[in-house]
């Protein structure tokens, strides 16, 4: 039993695909997201479909993995079942627990009413009609303070997601402002990015935060580091530096903490909400289960692995070889599981990005060109690939990013008693 299906559960469910063991994919989406394109989809370049493929088309020809759509509320260790939203109860002999993370507040959970999140592919959907939707009411309004209160995007944190959205909004911004909204110049609009930490792209080396500021700030975005959010309400947020600025956008990329499913307070946990394991991945105390991904908390030689998809994936195809071996009764997995780090990337936009392979820093084209690769290798599918590579070659050549629908979904009964309604999260109407 695998329950999620984000890039370490999927991982495991390919490897033990075909072997002599029944799989049985448990996720309350029906879809695997890539959600390193996430942000992409929030500034109109990508499709949904693009950045998402169907658990069933993944597994169509698979004779051992089947799809089960639930939401996982509980573990029952001693009974080896899981418990559901539904009340039933799904039996295992190995359980993989995947189920990722969410959005970390930091204990100040007001600001989850304030803010808006990109976490989910229903969230990135509603932060692209929320933008758009913005870019009408500035239209509109006859008040230059209130057409800047519009034009004014506050993004707060600046990791990779953080600085990959803004870099995409602010060339979403260029395209569209003086074009579709002659009324509209650029000089109204505004992108702020407010990080805590003393430079961007903290997972990064100082020199590549570094340079990620100077190509922002060379493209017009406003950065401003050592700065916290003490404040956020729907017409404005105010920073620890004393700045306090009008908008009706505030982006929320400050962090995550780890989507826990089992119900057992008495489970040792990080600060973050992972799971500590041992050097196999397995759960102690309970016999069978394997915890991965942004779930685990895993020690390296230089501390915890971060909530990234290359640590989920080396584990997930871990696990799945120490399940085989177990089934096989050769005593579990050869040893315990080292991560071998490929390197990290982020992109800032147009022909801009950082990346390190072991010692080595990239930046500017080549780095931008290295994202370009990684990413669309790690699709699913060749539709997914095919997909993204037009959009991205359409952008790159026209300029033009033609997804700029304001889009809303009618309520269905039997879509919402199906779908996990706790962290789908949508901003307020502008």
């Amino acid at each position: 039993m695998i329950v999620g299906g984000g890039f370490g559960g999927l991982s495991c469910a390919k490897a033990l695909d075909g072997k002599p063991v029944d799989v049985v994919l448990v996720d309350s989406r029906n879809y695997h997201l890539f959600t390193p394109l996430l942000y992409q989809v929030a500034t109109a370049l990508l499709t949904a479909p693009d950045v998402a493929k169907p658990y069933r088309a993944i597994f169509r020809g698979s004779p051992n993995i089947r799809y089960l759509q639930k939401h996982v509320t509980g573990t029952a260790f001693t009974r080896r079942a899981l418990e559901t939203a539904d009340g039933d109860e799904v039996a295992y002999d190995y359980l993989v627990l995947a189920t990722g993370s969410t959005d970390n507040y930091f204990g100040n959970e007001s600001l989850a009413g304030a803010t808006i999140s990109m976490k989910t592919l229903g969230a990135a959907q509603a932060l692209r009609n929320h933008v758009l939707a913005c870019l009408e009411r500035a239209s509109q309004a006859d008040d230059l303070d209130e057409r800047r209160a519009w034009l004014t995007f506050v993004v707060v944190g600046g990791g990779p997601t953080g600085v990959e959205y803004a870099g995409a909004l602010n060339e979403l911004l260029h395209l569209v402002l003086g074009r579709d909204y002659p009324d509209l110049g650029l000089d109204l609009a505004r992108i702020v990015i407010g990080e805590g930490r003393e430079y961007l792209l903290g997972a990064f080396s100082p020199r590549l935060g570094r340079y990620a500021r100077e190509v922002l700030t060379r493209r017009g975005i406003d950065v401003e580091t050592a700065a916290l959010v003490t404040e956020a309400t729907a017409d404005h947020v105010t920073l620890s530096t004393g700045a306090a600025i009008l908008t009706r956008t505030i982006v929320w990329s400050a962090g995550v903490r780890a989507s826990e499913p089992t119900g057992a307070p008495e489970l040792p946990r990080t600060s973050a909400g992972r799971l500590e394991v041992d050097d196999h991945l397995r759960l102690p105390g309970a016999d069978g289960v394997f915890v991965i991904g942004d779930l685990a908390s895993v020690q390296s030689e230089g501390g915890e692995l971060p909530m990234l998809s290359p640590p989920a994936m080396q584990e997930g195809r871990y696990v799945a070889r120490s399940i085989l071996s177990a089934v096989a009764g050769s005593g579990g997995s050869a040893g315990p599981f080292e991560y071998r780090d490929k390197g990290t990337m982020a992109t800032i936009g147009r022909n801009a990005a950082v990346a390190t392979l072991g010692k080595l820093e990239f930046t500017g084209f080549l780095g931008w060109t290295m994202w370009l690769t990684i990413h669309l290798y790690y699709l699913v599918g060749f539709r997914n690939r095919f997909a993204v590579f037009f959009s991205w070659g359409w952008n790159y050549l026209r300029k033009d990013r033609p997804i700029r629908l304001i889009t809303d979904m009618e309520p269905s009964a039997v879509t919402d008693e199906l779908l996990d309604l706790t962290d789908r999260r949508h901003p307020a109407e502008p």
